[in-house]
């Protein structure tokens, strides 16, 4: 099993900056890749941005050049680092893991970020 705790989000200006934290527990070391999703009101969930267990990263195209993911082993936390925030960037944010060994996906409660003037 695999905890994942969610941190970080908020209420922002267009043009700012917000960074997410996800803190994962338990059975860690199973963890083949982990992610970020984002669900806006009224829309279905999407792929933000993934980060694999050897380091490789992905990112959606709406976020490239503005979003970055990246990981702390020692803290068993990765870290969405959101710049130039947009409106359209307001969403509940989710971080997500996959065990590959059990074909299990792993979520978080998910954070609120809201981007508005």
């Amino acid at each position: 099993q695999v905890q994942l705790v969610e941190s970080g989000g908020g209420l922002v200006q267009p043009g700012g900056s917000l960074r997410l934290s996800c803190a994962a527990s338990g059975s860690i070391f199973s963890i083949d890749a982990m992610h970020w999703y984002r669900q806006a009101p009224g829309k279905q969930r999407e792929l933000v941005a993934g980060i694999t267990s050897g380091g490789r990263t992905n990112y959606a195209d709406s976020v490239k050049g503005r979003f970055t993911i990246s990981g702390d082993n020692a803290k068993n936390t990765i870290y969405l680092q959101m710049n130039s925030l947009k409106p359209e960037d307001t969403a509940v944010y989710y971080c997500h893991a996959w065990v590959l060994a059990t074909r299990t996906d792993y979520w978080g409660q998910g954070t609120q970020v809201t981007v508005s003037s």
